[in-house]
């Protein structure tokens, strides 16, 4: 017994770690423009794919670390050529948040055919970072695994130095909590949205290299994991990315208790359950402030 709540913990540890690195970027973009992106999940399967075309192009002698890192500059610039073709031309409207729910899921089926008519609907994999696996007492994980672990609070330490002491920090979210004021003071609020959805796609990007190092690679492998970031951040509370990321591992934890007590098919039901009893007891989520335009 006590291996398998090992097992459960190591598992819902690693769930966590992708879905805070996931659902950062998407709450960014919610408290910054007050949108649903709702191809944020397209953002972690492109990020996979440019990973692997570049290891393949830079040959197999090199560390795939350097395939991600310049993987990572090519989604950020993916995902402010995004904002600006897809959000912008839409900017001041009424019907904007209607609109850009449209205009995002066009944007999610193009690039996700783009990436099946690319790389073809053959499953492939990323070389993880490290190869081999770890066993110490009853834990047993991949050093893939692991990396994902101790990754993903560093990345996210990061976005919280940068969201809270510094310049363009604190410029996105003065823009989150009021647009006018912050034009207002000299701001360039079209250029912070353009940064807040280049650093989200960046880090959905991340999220789907590390995953794409210990899973194979599918054009919709990221549809699953956006719709635990949108529980995530609901659960977390709108407009809070720190509350979404401790919702993150919550969910992680869970997930990996109810896949292992109701079955895989189930799970999404209960979590969603879960959301929904959440948001009658606690509207404002779980870790949300009352203040919902606070990162």
């Amino acid at each position: 017994m006590a291996d398998i709540i090992v097992s459960i913990l190591v598992s819902g540890l690693v769930l966590g770690s992708l879905y805070a690195l996931m659902a950062s970027g998407l709450s960014m973009v919610w408290t910054t423009l007050g949108i649903f992106n709702f191809a944020h999940g397209v953002s972690m399967t492109v990020g996979a794919y440019v990973a692997y075309e570049i290891a393949q192009r830079l040959g197999p002698g090199l560390w795939v670390g350097y395939s991600i890192l310049i993987a990572l500059v090519v989604m950020a610039a993916i995902g402010a050529a995004f904002e600006y073709l897809l959000i912008r031309p839409f900017y001041g409207r009424d019907d904007m948040v209607l609109v850009t729910i449209m205009t995002t899921l066009a944007g999610l089926t193009f690039l996700e055919n783009g990436v099946l008519t690319v790389w073809g609907p053959r499953l492939k994999q990323l070389e993880p970072l490290i190869g081999g696996n770890i066993s110490y007492g009853l834990v047993n994980i991949s050093r893939q695994e692991l990396i994902i672990v101790l990754v993903a609070p560093v990345i996210l330490m990061a976005l919280f130095f940068v969201l809270n002491h510094t310049q363009i920090g604190r410029a996105i979210r003065a823009v989150g909590q009021n647009q006018k004021s912050a034009q207002l003071i000299g701001i360039p609020v079209t250029r912070m949205f353009l940064v807040s959805f280049g650093l989200a796609a960046a880090l959905a990007g991340l999220a789907g290299m590390l995953l794409a190092g210990v899973r194979l690679m599918t054009p919709t492998m990221g549809a699953d994991p956006l719709m635990k970031a949108l529980i995530v951040v609901i659960f977390g509370g709108l407009g809070s990315v720190g509350g979404s990321i401790g919702a993150a591992y919550v969910i992680g934890f869970l997930e990996a208790i109810l896949i292992f007590t109701v079955g895989i098919y189930w799970t999404p039901s209960m979590l969603f359950l879960l959301m929904v009893l959440v948001l009658l007891f606690r509207p404002q989520g779980l870790f949300g402030a009352k203040n919902p335009s606070s990162l």
